[in-house]
């Protein structure tokens, strides 16, 4: 299997309680800025922005 040097692991954290979740994938050569995506937090239980972060290993 071919390995692409593009994509980088990344993690989503809450702008509103902090949480991190769920690692993504993102192709860096694509998308060099910070990734900022609004999708819904389990624990707030809503929808808030999710700013990209280092994935905690």
């Amino acid at each position: 299997m071919a390995k692409n040097e593009n994509r980088q692991f990344l993690g989503l954290k809450c702008s509103r309680c902090g949480k991190q979740i769920r690692p993504t994938i993102k192709n860096k050569k694509n998308t060099p800025d910070k990734l900022e995506i609004n999708k819904y937090c389990p624990s707030c239980h809503q929808v808030t922005l999710f700013k990209e972060t280092k994935l905690g290993k």
